[in-house]
């Protein structure tokens, strides 16, 4: 069979691979924009809200260190490996160790959490020091949501043994039921950090919960090991230490923001929610779409990396990144022209005043300049980390964090809050740059043209779809029903700039309209 036929079979089971993880993430965003829009009416951009924000970010860092992000950086390619060229006991024998050792770190981390949350409160945002209260109800939050750390991180090891034995669903459906949790119990609890809190850890247990019975159908059976030195283990520990250090630059960046948000004397009461609100809606096109491909795409690129010929690796990574542009570049011309009427119309009323309306848009217009690049350094992050190369994205990030310090301390003054945001939208856009650079390199370059032809014929489309949708936008029509005349503003000019996009890129003749097309329908595209 020729490489282009192997290819096209591959990608089509990374099409299907990624609707189902970009489907079950296209609920838990919807839930999560009803999770944002309740916690948005209970409690505004004020000190709840700015509580719940830094509270919740201290063990969604560690969950990506010591969770999720080890699962995709060290984790997947070496079970790959084992499930590839070892017997299907010895693949659960490392997995039940590797359950064990992630137990006895997770409990540990989440004993210190515990113990110093007042330490990292202070340290991610000093500027509530300004304001006791505010300070207060962070700590006392931290501490009550910090054993989420050990429910997720079990959780996102179930999800690492389930993606690769190439099990999807179920990983990727589990994170609706947090949003779920955290809902039932603020509308319960009303205005309070309990009712936060309880709703992270239920949530956390059910994603946990809800993968188990899958994973024992899959064979794991669960055991206490004494032995903890099985070789593949300290191979991991090889793989993650510099995935490690990249992650927590990488959220460092994340919390750069934070920091220099909580200095409301300079950027204004609630920029610590307002960026967090903003960030959520750019989370949403990423996760869908973004972030579901290049987490289904991950798999494929560990079994190619370890074939001698790069051809197939170079093609999935082209087809890969030229999908991330056709999708996440209209996304960002979208964000930038509706960002007041989104904001506006998603969480407007309530204590959501107008002044949390105008920072949050404003936000949002500055983040979405480097949505693509966001996108296209996940994608080049996992090609790093299929080649057994975790060094070069740590390096990247380091860069990365350096040029966004840099710039919040210029920008933060002029620009307030929308300083904040480019920023790291600067910031990503050069990590993406310097990784597509190194990457080129790596695996002996590869023809960029038809990526080019790609961004450049996308970029076109978007700035018209940008320019429909913000003359839909301006339109006013005498809706008398509050609800009714709150859904025609926020999704007539969405709906209005799709079809404007899909006419455009059907006009360019942009070859990955067509290809969704033939995905949605079905058929077996000749990629």
């Amino acid at each position: 069979m020729s490489i282009n036929k192997t290819s096209n079979l591959s990608h089509q089971g990374l099409a299907r691979s990624a609707g189902v993880i970009g489907f079950a993430t296209l609920c838990s965003r919807i839930l999560g924009f009803i999770r944002d829009m309740v916690i948005a009416r209970l409690f505004g951009v004020y000190i709840y809200a700015q509580a719940f924000v830094i509270a919740f970010k201290i063990p969604n860092l560690l969950r990506d260190l010591l969770g999720e992000g080890a699962a995709n950086a060290a984790i997947i390619p070496v079970l790959t490996e084992y499930s590839v060229k070892r017997t299907k006991e010895e693949f659960w024998a490392l997995a039940n160790v590797l359950m064990n050792v992630i137990l006895v770190v997770l409990c540990g981390v989440t004993i210190l959490g515990v113990v110093f949350a007042p330490l990292m409160v202070r340290l991610i945002a000093p500027g509530f020091a300004a304001s006791p209260e505010k300070l207060a109800a962070t700590i006392l939050l931290t501490r009550l949501v910090f054993p989420y750390i050990l429910l997720i991180g079990l959780a996102a090891y179930a999800m690492a043994i389930l993606n690769t034995l190439k099990h999807f669903s179920v990983p990727a459906f589990s994170p609706c039921l947090l949003n779920i949790s955290i809902i039932a119990c603020a509308l319960i609890w009303g205005e309070g950090v309990k009712g936060l809190a309880a709703g992270v850890l239920v949530g956390g247990l059910l994603q946990l919960a809800v993968q188990i019975p899958v994973l024992y159908k899959k064979g794991f059976r669960f055991g206490f090991k004494r032995d903890l030195g099985h070789p593949a283990i300290k191979q991991i520990g090889g793989l993650m230490a510099p995935r490690l250090f990249s992650s927590a630059i990488y959220h460092l960046n994340n919390f750069v923001d934070s920091i220099f948000g909580s200095l409301a004397f300079i950027v204004g009461e609630g920029a610590v929610a307002a960026l967090y609100f903003s960030y959520r809606l750019i989370q949403f096109p990423l996760g869908i779409f973004s972030n579901s491909l290049s987490q289904a795409i991950l798999p494929t690129f560990s079994q190619q990396a370890l074939e001698p010929d790069r051809e197939k690796l170079k093609a999935t990574l082209n087809f890969g990144l030229k999908m991330i542009f056709f999708l996440m570049v209209p996304a960002s011309a979208a964000f930038m022209v509706l960002s007041g009427p989104l904001v506006k119309n998603l969480f407007g009323g309530g204590r959501f005043d107008l002044h949390s309306v105008r920072m949050t848009a404003d936000a949002l217009f500055f983040y979405s300049i480097g949505l693509a690049a966001y996108g296209g350094v996940k994608m080049l992050q996992n090609c790093f980390f299929s080649l057994k190369d975790t060094v070069t994205p740590a390096k990247i990030s380091v860069l990365a964090l350096i040029i966004n310090v840099g710039l919040n301390a210029i920008l933060i003054s002029p620009m307030k809050i929308s300083g904040i945001a480019l920023a790291t939208s600067i910031s990503g856009i050069t990590s993406f740059c310097a990784l597509f650079y190194i990457l080129q390199k790596r695996i002996n370059g590869f023809d960029c043209r038809p990526l080019f032809i790609v961004a450049l014929k996308v970029i076109l489309a978007s700035i018209g779809m940008a320019a429909v949708c913000y003359s839909a936008s301006r339109l006013d029509p005498a809706i008398h029903n509050h609800l009714l005349d709150r859904a025609f503003k926020l999704l007539f000019p969405i709906v209005c700039g799709v079809a404007a996009y899909a006419g455009l890129c059907s006009a360019l003749k942009v070859e990955e309209m067509r290809k969704l097309a033939v995905w949605v329908k079905g058929s077996k595209p000749a990629i």
